[in-house]
């Protein structure tokens, strides 16, 4: 189980509420939308700028290059890639619905390209109406998780869930056998949480 899955179901402790939870989640994700597709964005217009779907449904077709383009280099991989793309409407205006379709596509993407589970899944309503941000933020996290395996850039929450893998990684080979599986419960459940607790202090928000 990622990290990123683990909170789907997880509490929010040590963050004061769920909103300072998804607060520090939809930042991460704002700093990195920025600056891949070089967008004004950022953690109070994420949602705005996202909600017609044409820029979901275009990071859906980059991922989609990046993932050709790593299978030409590297051949066929043990990760799942993503092999079609999608049309889309970029004139699309919010809560239209050419927008509604924009967001049904991708979230289909999401579902068919990247295997991404239900429990991480949400639907066009979550995003057009905001019936729930904290499912469609857990989504595109897990699809940047995913396309980090094979060279998209991703954000520092998921770089820093990686880091905190390794050194989990590199502990456990140092640790007695008996240890081990206590050891890798509690870190890999607490994952999550502590590296959004770690990019929340470090912009103290509060």
């Amino acid at each position: 189980m990622s990290g990123i899955q683990y909170a789907s179901n997880q509490s929010t402790k040590p963050f004061k509420s769920s909103e300072e939870y998804l607060y520090a989640m939809k930042e991460d994700l704002a700093e990195w939308l920025g600056d891949l597709y070089n967008i004004d964005i950022d953690v109070n217009n994420i949602l705005g700028v996202l909600e017609t779907g044409a820029l979901l449904c275009a990071h859906a077709n980059n991922v989609t290059r990046v993932a050709d383009d790593f299978l030409k280099r590297t051949g066929p991989a043990e990760v799942q890639l993503p092999a079609s793309g999608l049309t889309f409407v970029s004139s699309a205006h919010p809560t239209t619905f050419l927008a509604r379709d924009n967001v049904t596509n991708f979230i289909s993407w999401c579902r068919k390209e990247m295997s991404i589970p239900d429990v991480l899944m949400f639907e066009t309503d979550d995003l057009v109406l905001r019936k729930n941000e904290k499912n469609f933020v857990l989504c595109l996290l897990e699809v940047a998780r995913r396309a980090s395996c094979f060279g998209m850039a991703s954000p520092v929450l998921i770089q820093l869930e990686q880091e905190i893998e390794e050194e989990i990684r590199e502990e456990m080979e140092d640790l007695p056998a008996q240890s081990k599986p206590q050891r890798s419960l509690i870190n890999i459940q607490n994952l999550d949480e502590m590296v959004l607790y770690q990019r929340l202090n470090s912009h103290n928000v509060y």
